[in-house]
């Protein structure tokens, strides 16, 4: 009805089931939405909206995890609700994301054809929004001696 305030569960209010952190440790992580694993990192929402429905805004807002993924932090803190500390962390699970998908260097992958190169860089590079060339370097055994260097970015 007009004039009469929207109902928004806080996190508390829902069932325990329903809770994205329990949610997570009853069902694994790859079962829960986008949403509710962005909840969990938010930990928190504002006056009148919960972590999930933040998340899900923020997805919204920014075109989901590829848009989340090209923003920079002070991007982030543009949208409602997103502070510096809610745009750090955010920034610093996309650079675990990234890293893990890179290998440690421990593990240093070798390079045997144009589809491990290529494998090395999709994820860095799927957020790009105009044209890089990067150079990987390799080892006399075709192992990655480290992070991908960029040595051309095209206008945008």
């Amino acid at each position: 009805m007009a004039g009469e305030a929207e109902y928004r569960p806080r996190i508390a209010d829902l069932a325990q089931e329903d809770r994205p952190r329990e949610r997570l440790l009853a069902v694994g992580a790859e079962g829960l939405s986008n949403a509710e694993l962005l909840a969990i990192l938010l930990r928190v929402g504002t006056l009148g909206e919960n972590a999930v429905r933040l998340a899900e805004r923020l997805l919204a807002e920014l075109g989901g995890l590829p848009g989340l993924h090209r923003k920079s932090q002070s991007d982030l803190c543009q949208v409602k609700g997103i502070g510096g500390a809610k745009a750090a962390q955010l920034m610093a699970a996309i650079e675990l994301g990234r890293r893990i998908a890179v290998c440690s260097p421990e593990e240093r992958p070798t390079i045997s054809s144009p589809a491990d190169a290529a494998n090395l860089l999709m994820y860095q590079m799927s957020a790009l929004e105009q044209e890089y060339l990067f150079v990987i370097l390799l080892d006399t055994r075709n192992r990655v001696l480290g992070k991908p260097l960029e040595v051309y970015r095209g206008s945008p």
